[in-house]
């Protein structure tokens, strides 16, 4: 089996996600189901949302507060560490997860290369 990285891209505002607490509270239970059902057949191995605040580190030094966001306020949010037969069964429950339900949003899927025994 391969392990993959799901990074969860979501739109934000400028100092913050754009989701409400009461937007989050209803999204729980779909989120709960759709890793619920990664996690039942024993594939799920982590799995958290991000806070909003961030420290970037560059050759310039570090910068704090705001995370990386892309040209249109997209930023990751989350992510998820699964393992899958291939990249066709990630896709397909990709292809369901919560975050789609907003606009802007996505699921980048990439496969981990493991590190070389010593």
């Amino acid at each position: 089996m391969t392990e993959f990285l799901l990074l969860f891209r979501n739109a934000s505002a400028a100092d913050g996600y754009l989701s409400t607490s009461q937007d989050m509270a209803e999204d729980m239970p779909r989120w709960q189901a759709w890793i619920g059902h990664i996690a039942m057949q024993g594939k799920l191995l982590h799995t958290a949302p991000m806070r909003y605040d961030a420290s970037i580190v560059n050759h310039s030094g570090v910068a704090q507060g705001h995370p990386h966001k892309e040209a249109d306020s997209v930023l990751v949010s989350g992510f998820l560490l699964c393992k899958a037969d291939s990249l066709e069964e990630v896709q397909e429950w990709s292809k369901t997860c919560p975050i789609l339900k907003y606009p802007g949003s996505s699921v980048e899927i990439r496969p981990l290369i493991p590190f070389p025994g010593n």
